[in-house]
């Protein structure tokens, strides 16, 4: 026999774009159910390099973007979360650098530095040397140029409980999620074990389980896309803490490189940039050879010899783009009763909840019902990848 729940909103994905969305609705008094049917922040989420992006490498070909401005503001919001001054109380989590960086291994080109110290980036990006350096950039080897780039780097397993713990008795472990739809397309119910969940609207927020979502649902639009990558992770005991961007002879970064710390008490670079869009299509054992080679070029003085490697596929699920170009902001669509929802990135989830907020308030979607009562298990948080690939 069903129990029926009935709440304001049903989220359908918990990854930090579902669970940031989720404590926003609390706090402004919506009733919410969460559906997640893995681990929350399983897939796109705790594959995240963590860098809460401000637009600065949407700009390296010199001049801003639509795109660089769109996420202008989200390093301040995240940062005034995480000194609990902002709209989300973040205080537990792990911040693992202040700043992001961007490096040159042999100076930068004279428009590029030009453009850096511009009234156009001020306050983003500021030059530094000297004794201000990170670390691993004072070695008497290193001889090119460091910039600060206004942004943060999180440990995204604290993000994603810390938003598990805001979350309340909102969270349902879901063995599987039916969407039953009425005769007029809506989402009449939706239902999972033995619970029916019935809401003023749904919202999916399944990354790249968005795409599963709508064929149950039988709706084909909002279309996804996925842009590929095969990031390369670095472990050893002694690594140097390093975030940064290696600017290349391209607009995208050479090399993106993030520092997190792993269960078994080291530490782990993982890479990005050039060499994950590129190495897609290689074999791992080819693209650690070509990481090897790019880290004996970029950073001679960091002895590696001791390290594991390995790799990791990871798939960017956005709504489609003509010619798979990245989408320059969070993007929400309203179909029937329901939101289909990408944050595109990870520091674009403050702005994909603003974005569902107005669209609820257009539609005259307000809290009516209390809290739903239920004893189901909440989902389990996703294990970092960090402590699964090696």
């Amino acid at each position: 026999m069903s129990t029926l729940l009935e709440t304001d909103i049903c989220i359908l994905g918990g990854g930090i774009a579902g669970l940031w969305l989720n404590a926003r609705l609390r706090q402004q008094g919506y009733s919410t159910l969460l559906l997640e049917s893995a681990t929350l922040g399983g897939g796109q989420s705790i594959k995240s390099q963590g860098i809460i992006h401000g637009g600065t490498k949407y700009a390296l070909h010199g001049k801003l973007t639509t795109a660089a401005e769109a996420i202008a503001a989200m390093p301040g919001r995240w940062r005034d979360c995480l000194e609990g001054n902002g709209e989300i109380d973040l205080t537990p989590v792990r911040l693992l650098s202040p700043y992001h960086y961007l490096w040159s291994p042999g100076g930068l080109v004279s428009n590029m530095a030009g453009f850096f110290a511009s009234k156009a980036l001020r306050g983003r990006v500021d030059a530094v040397k000297g004794s201000s350096l990170p670390p691993v950039f004072q070695s008497a080897q290193f001889k090119g140029k460091v910039y600060r780039l206004a942004e943060l780097v999180l440990d995204v397993p604290s993000v994603i409980q810390r938003l598990s713990e805001l979350a309340d008795d909102s969270l349902i472990a879901a063995d599987s999620i039916r969407i039953e739809r009425d005769p007029n397309d809506h989402i009449a119910c939706v239902h999972t074990g033995d619970i029916s969940i019935k809401a003023q609207r749904y919202v999916l927020t399944g990354g790249e389980g968005n795409q599963a979502l709508q064929a149950a649902w039988g709706i084909e639009q909002p279309a996804m896309q996925r842009r590929p990558l095969q990031m390369v992770l670095v472990k050893g005991p002694e690594l140097p803490g390093l975030y940064a961007h290696c600017l290349g002879s391209s607009p995208k970064p050479r090399l993106t490189v993030t520092t997190h710390p792993t269960a078994d008490g080291q530490w782990c670079w993982y890479l990005g940039g050039e060499l994950a869009e590129q190495g897609v299509d290689s074999s791992a054992k080819a693209l650690i050879q070509q990481a090897q080679r790019e880290l004996a070029e970029l950073l001679p003085w960091v002895d590696l010899r001791q390290c594991q490697w390995a790799t990791l596929k990871v798939n960017r699920a956005e709504p489609a783009q003509s010619g798979l170009v990245r989408p320059d902001s969070a993007y929400v669509q309203g179909v029937h009763n329901a939101l289909v929802c990408w944050p595109t990135k990870l520091a674009l989830s403050p702005h994909l909840s603003d974005l569902v907020l107005e669209q609820l308030k257009a539609d005259q979607i307000t809290p009516t019902r209390p809290q739903p009562e239920h004893h189901q298990a909440r989902p389990a948080a996703a294990i970092p990848i960090w402590d699964t690939c090696f």
